[in-house]
């Protein structure tokens, strides 16, 4: 079974060593709204394994001369991408499922000239009288 890397189970002091960081960095990203873990009760923070990811993150970049503020939004950044890539997904699903749906309610009937045509359902071919266009040469 696999543990949901989402899951706050982490205490500061844990999460700090994975993260090879000092317990009091966590507490500032966390004031500076770097990397938010989730608060249990008596106010306890409790990081998630996505948590420690993150401080990895920020340390690699901290690590190549970004300032905190650069880090911060670049994390927004990324946090925003990962939204709309899931939002794109979640509307290309709809999509086909809307084609599905609408290809499975389509008809199909013979034009006037032979030809296949598509119908929406309770649509009738036009009657021949209208539909047929006659060619005469001018005299």
């Amino acid at each position: 079974m696999a543990i949901d890397p989402y899951a706050p189970i982490f205490v500061i002091s844990v999460a700090a060593e994975l993260a090879e960081m000092h317990p009091q960095t966590l507490r500032q990203y966390d004031r500076l709204g770097i990397v938010s873990p989730s608060r249990q009760g008596g106010r306890q923070r409790r990081y998630s394994q996505r948590d420690v990811e993150m401080l990895r993150e920020v340390q690699r970049l901290s690590k190549d001369g970004v300032s905190l503020e650069g880090i911060r939004r670049i994390l927004e950044l990324e946090n925003q991408v990962a939204a709309l890539r899931a939002r794109v997904t979640e509307l290309q699903a709809e999509l086909a499922n809307t084609q599905r749906a609408s290809e499975a309610r389509r008809v199909f009937a013979a034009g006037i000239a032979g030809d296949v045509v598509s119908l929406a359902r309770g649509q009738r071919p036009e009657p021949r009288s209208q539909a047929l266009v006659v060619w005469r040469p001018q005299r």
